[in-house]
């Protein structure tokens, strides 16, 4: 008797009805979540030319002090600039003209250029304008670009997150219930973050250029976006 005893709950166990486990289904989902930026960052700077290098320099240094001190003036905080390049090189001139060997000669060095660029981080995308057309004013002869940005995007990729959960489910279970089964437990979660962000144009300086007007720009929006793997159990009915 006792063995039977024993045997009950395993028999018991048998007669109900419990889904079947057939499998996993994978599904990505995607989420993304439009916002309007509320930052800037721009690359400029100035380039000059001289017949020697400190020449070259010494203009560069005072056009750049020049263009930092307006930046500071139109409300940007020292902490928003922040030099990103700068260099020294000198002008070459080559020539189609041969040696007594009939070797080209080699070029010769026609003065020097310096570069300085600084990045400069706007949080008030109202002043952009100004500021590009105020940097090209005071000497700025290149702007290399102009990105947008949110400073805190966290929950914006928060947001996305829900939205591509909610579209793996759907699709999981889709697919659950034309294989003739149901969704069961969550195996995995993972993610891979996106961000598409309007990609820079160059701009660049001409002397023609006239202040009486800030410069006309478009921030448009930005794309903060989740693609999420999510694994569950399939049970079959």
């Amino acid at each position: 008797m006792a063995r039977f005893a024993a045997l009950a709950p395993f028999a018991l166990l048998a007669g109900l009805s419990l889904p079947a486990y057939a499998g996993t289904v994978t599904i990505e989902g995607h989420g993304e979540i439009m916002a309007a930026p509320d930052m800037a960052q721009i690359n400029s700077g100035v380039t000059t030319q001289g017949a020697t290098a400190r020449e070259a320099l010494d203009a560069n240094t005072a056009a750049m002090a020049e263009l930092i001190a307006e930046l500071k003036t139109a409300g940007i905080e020292a902490r928003d600039i922040q030099t990103s390049g700068f260099s020294v090189n000198p002008n070459y001139v080559y020539t189609d003209e041969r040696d007594a060997n009939g070797y080209t000669l080699p070029p010769k060095i026609n003065g020097y250029q310096v570069s300085n660029t600084v990045t400069v981080t706007v949080r008030k995308l109202d002043t952009l304008g100004s500021i590009l057309d105020k940097s090209v004013t005071v000497g700025a002869n290149t702007i290399n670009g102009v990105s947008f940005s949110v400073a805190d995007p966290s929950e914006l990729y928060n947001e996305a997150r829900k939205a591509a959960f909610t579209d793996a489910r759907a699709k999981a279970e889709l697919y659950a219930t034309a294989a003739g089964g149901s969704l069961g437990e969550i195996e995995s979660i993972s993610e891979t973050q996106g961000f598409n962000n309007p990609q820079p144009y160059p701009m660049y300086a001409r002397a023609e250029m006239a202040a009486s007007a800030p410069v006309p720009v478009e921030a448009g929006e930005l794309a903060f976006a989740i693609n999420v793997n999510v694994q569950w159990e399939l049970d079959t009915k």
